[in-house]
């Protein structure tokens, strides 16, 4: 009768494998050491990843401030083409903070004129190219009525400044025609127009064009006198009821005479 065979083959040793399993596998076959979970090498399981821990959110940027005006605008000073100084000078940063791109050197020339007509243009202003109390008041964000003015008071100050630019312009009746003059010893018509507006402090361009071009179209029944009178190649002063004071290259002399044509008529006021 057979025996069993009680003898182990020497060196190895029973070990309980299914118990061993059942304690140190979890779902999947994977094994559980501690709170760590690994492969198993019996059924090739793989590993699994702690879940990542979530992301802070993001820190979203402060939002950009606008910034202010660089310069407040002199409260009383009219500017206009031939206007020069640190109050141009706050006019060229005032515009470039709305969008505008000037050399900030003090002139108001053709491009800051420019500028001056395309912020009043957006701005729903009368558009003249001339910085009075309702462009420098919208430029300065607030009122447009200039301190320590009023309307009568700028109504007293056209009277006056009309009355020096004729003026002005009657006292060169007779001054001899001369090309690029302006003075009593003789002057072209453009010449006379800066002589007669130089008297009421006012600085205009040196050319004809570039005068016709500066300031605001008016209707002739708009004008006034000291306004100016313009022709293709050829401007005067209006002296009222139909008449104008220029430099006439025909008669080589200033003179006072009617109006002629279809001109147009155009103010610096």
């Amino acid at each position: 009768m057979a025996k069993h065979n009680t003898h182990r083959t020497p060196g190895l040793a029973r070990t309980p494998i299914a118990g061993a399993r059942k304690a140190a596998y979890g779902v999947g076959g994977a094994a559980i050491l501690g709170s760590v979970l690994v492969g198993t090498a019996f059924t090739g399981g793989a590993a699994q990843a702690a879940p990542a821990a979530p992301a802070a959110p993001a820190q979203s940027a402060p939002a950009a401030q606008t910034a202010a005006p660089s310069a407040a605008l002199d409260s009383t000073e009219k500017l206009r083409w031939g206007s020069r100084g640190d109050n141009v000078e706050d006019l060229q940063k005032a515009l470039n903070d709305n969008g505008a791109s000037l050399e900030v050197d003090g002139v108001f020339g053709k491009r800051t004129h420019a500028a001056v007509k395309d912020y009043q243009a957006a701005n729903d202003l009368q558009v003249d190219g001339v910085v009075g109390p309702q462009t420098r008041g919208a430029l300065n964000g607030g009122s447009s009525t200039p301190v320590g003015g009023s309307a009568s008071a700028s109504s007293s100050e056209g009277s006056s400044s009309s009355s020096s630019i004729v003026d002005a312009a009657r006292s060169a009746v007779g001054t001899p025609y001369s090309w690029g003059g302006s003075s009593l010893s003789g002057m072209d018509c453009s010449g006379l127009v800066n002589f007669a507006y130089e008297a009421a402090g006012i600085d205009l361009p040196r050319s004809s064009g570039a005068i016709a071009d500066g300031g605001r179209t008016i209707s002739q029944s708009e004008a006034r006198p000291g306004d100016i009178v313009a022709w293709p190649g050829h401007v005067a002063i209006y002296a009222g009821d139909g008449q104008v004071i220029d430099a006439s290259g025909s008669k080589q002399r200033v003179v006072e005479r009617s109006i002629w044509g279809n001109p147009t008529f155009v103010s610096y006021r």
